[in-house]
């Protein structure tokens, strides 16, 4: 892949970078063992609205328990030593097992130097599924790794640790603006961020100790640097950097971490963005939303608003000019001019996992600012139809790539032999449902998502159990347990996809509401057994490409509808893969697509819905029935998602 104007991805290998130093040593181990507790960090920033604890949230059971269970049996199937190997030779230790194949070590993707990034997205998924499930072992994963991380910084005199074939070397070129191959700075960002979960979610002392001592390597590598320098180094791909260093602002006070978070916003993103420029033609696009959810942290501890302007135009400009039906944008990792989406919609490389998990990770930030049920929308839409939709639910594996090239199918990575990006965030997605459903404030209970769950509101003495079959039914509804009576208000979401939302309480009609892309609030005193029910619309619609209005893509609510194509050709497996670089080309043959034909309104009106259950038929336009299902629950079959109109 050639490179791009505003930044190189992992995909751009030879990177130009600024002149500097690289400071390696023992110093920063000391200080961070010997120097005094700094005070605590002035906050900037009050955000409207809370998460709960996910350790507060239940999860029942349904399509989300379904996948949080089988990434959990695969992280129990993964051997931390093996992720290890690498860390431990860089530090002159012995590795305790043999390392694992893909990413972490096959030649193929050598020059990508991405060595060590599955830790990192590892420590993160067990600290999320230890918060979620209460289950200890993830927490002795979670100290053994921190421990060997620990050996490691022992052993190589350095608070760095890290996995790349030449070890430090390749840290060092970058930092003195030498040429490289690959994306150091990303991959050590998913190692910070996995110790950071580590340390918020799962409470491991180890990891604080391992992760400060990285952060204080990070502060001395970089103090070098003129300014100029620092920007040229961001040219290629960092992960979400600014965000981790606000972070640890956050949680030490340490201003030193506030200073590098700013030096880690790449200004050539940042300025325009805080204009109302789109200038993303073209850009990487993964390599640039964990930049923006870091801009929207940096605002958060500084309060500086360009930071949060940038990180609201740019959500604006992918989640309304530049997504797809499903919530997932992009072609071949790359932003395309939306006027040229005719031209991409159609490829099998199009919606990265890896971007709909990133822009799901912004959009919660926002919300929690600024709660709109627009972000509620946006959310729900890409949980279904790019979180949920790209886990295989018969083997827990994910996808790279969700594209819609008619008659071509899911593709979904190897237990031990890809290690991709999207492998890592897959690891994340689904042990952290529970975090997005419910949200509060003093006296308010957000209801976001309609997810078969329950939260516990400890500060109420309260408790709300949601029952639901949504979406086969469009409808939910909720039950407050409570030790006393309370005043309290419900907020429930109105998506923008329902014309009407009512709202009945014990059997009787409370609100109702005719502004879709709302929120209906019923506040009263709540007594303990109350049940309330939201009710919903839910009808076929046509999607049509903005700037291709024969191309259109069927929703049913917030769901993606795929015609269902078969298997004609698919050998048992062989929708599992390696390289995910052959995305196009595995199982790759001529496949029969039907044809539709007419006004995508009309079209929409004639889809007909068979049973109770989540099963469609539209016309072709020679009269036979195409089966459309919703595309979350298409897995091992053909299909297609956006239909050219005759």
């Amino acid at each position: 892949m050639s490179s791009v104007t505003g930044g190189h991805s992992r995909r751009t290998f030879l990177a130009g970078v600024g002149t500097g130093a690289l400071a390696l040593g023992a110093s920063e181990i000391a200080i961070a063992q010997t120097s005094a507790p700094p005070p605590p960090p002035s906050v900037a920033f009050t955000p409207k609205l809370q998460p709960f604890d996910m350790a507060d949230v239940e999860l029942h059971e349904g399509p989300f328990l379904h996948a949080q269970r089988m990434t959990e049996a695969y992280l129990m199937r993964l051997e931390p030593d093996r992720m290890l190997h690498n860390f431990r030779v860089n530090a002159g230790l012995k590795p305790r097992a043999a390392v694992y194949g893909g990413w972490e070590s096959e030649a193929t993707w050598a020059d990508i130097n991405c060595h060590g990034h599955t830790l990192g997205h590892y420590l993160s998924a067990c600290a999320l599924a230890h918060r979620s499930t209460g289950d200890k072992r993830y927490a002795a994963r979670i100290d053994h790794i921190a421990r060997e991380l620990a050996a490691c910084q022992v052993a190589a005199k350095s608070g760095l640790v890290c996995a790349f074939p030449d070890g430090p070397a390749l840290l060092a070129r970058h930092l003195r603006g030498e040429k490289i191959t690959g994306v150091p700075w990303y991959t050590l960002h998913k190692v910070y961020a996995g110790l950071r979960d580590a340390v918020l979610l799962a409470d491991s002392k180890p990891s604080r100790e391992v992760l400060i001592r990285l952060a204080d390597w990070g502060v001395a590598a970089c103090r070098p640097l003129s300014d100029a320098e620092f920007e040229a180094m961001l040219a290629t791909e960092h992960g979400g950097m600014n965000e981790i260093y606000a972070d640890l602002y956050a949680m030490t006070g340490n201003a030193e971490y506030r200073e590098l978070s700013r030096r880690f916003s790449h200004r050539a993103i940042l300025d325009p963005l805080a204009k109302g420029r789109d200038h993303l033609d073209g850009l990487h696009a993964n390599t640039q939303v964990p930049k923006i959810t870091g801009f929207q942290r940096v605002y958060e501890t500084t309060g500086d608003p360009r930071y949060r302007d940038a990180a609201r135009f740019f959500w604006r400009t992918v989640a309304r000019t530049r997504s797809f039906a499903s919530g997932g944008h992009g072609d071949n990792e790359h932003f395309f001019a939306p006027v040229d989406t005719a031209e991409h919609v159609f490829s099998p490389k199009a919606s990265e996992t890896c971007c709909q998990h990133n822009m799901l990770r912004l959009t919660r930030a926002l919300f929690l600012e600024t709660p709109t049920a627009e972000y509620g929308d946006y959310y729900e839409r890409t949980l279904y139809n790019g979180i949920l939709a790209s886990q295989d639910p018969d083997s827990g594996m994910a996808t790279y790539f969700q594209g819609a090239k008619p008659g071509y199918m899911k593709l979904y990575h190897t237990p031990e032999d890809s290690f991709w990006c999207c492998t890592g965030t897959g690891m994340e997605n689904h042990v952290k449902y529970r975090d997005s459903i419910y949200f509060h404030d003093d006296r308010a209970l957000y209801v976001n998502l309609f997810i078969p769950s329950a939260v516990e509101w400890k500060a109420k003495r309260a408790k709300l159990t949601q029952v639901t079959r949504f979406p086969d039914e469009a409808a939910t509804r909720l039950r407050w347990s409570m030790k006393t009576p309370a005043e309290l208000t419900l907020m429930l979401r109105h998506p923008g996809w329902s014309r009407a939302a009512v709202v009945l309480v014990n059997g009787q009609e409370v609100a109702r509401s005719a502004a879709p892309g709302s929120y209906v609030a019923v506040e009263r005193r709540w007594r303990d057994g109350d049940e309330v029910t939201l009710q919903l619309d839910m009808t076929p619609r046509a999607e049509p490409v903005p700037a291709a209005p024969d191309i259109v893509a069927f929703t049913y609510g917030p769901l993606m509808l795929a015609g269902t194509l078969g298997r004609e050709g698919l050998a048992p497996g062989a929708d599992i893969v390696v390289n995910e670089r052959l995305f196009g080309k595995y199982n790759d043959r001529p496949v029969a697509v039907p044809q539709l034909a007419g006004d995508p309104q009309e079209l929409a009106a004639r889809i007909e819905r068979r049973g109770a259950g989540l099963d469609f038929t539209v016309p072709a336009a020679d009269g036979t029935p195409v089966r459309m299902v919703p595309y979350h629950r298409i897995a091992h079959e053909r299909y297609a998602t956006y239909w050219k109109l005759a």
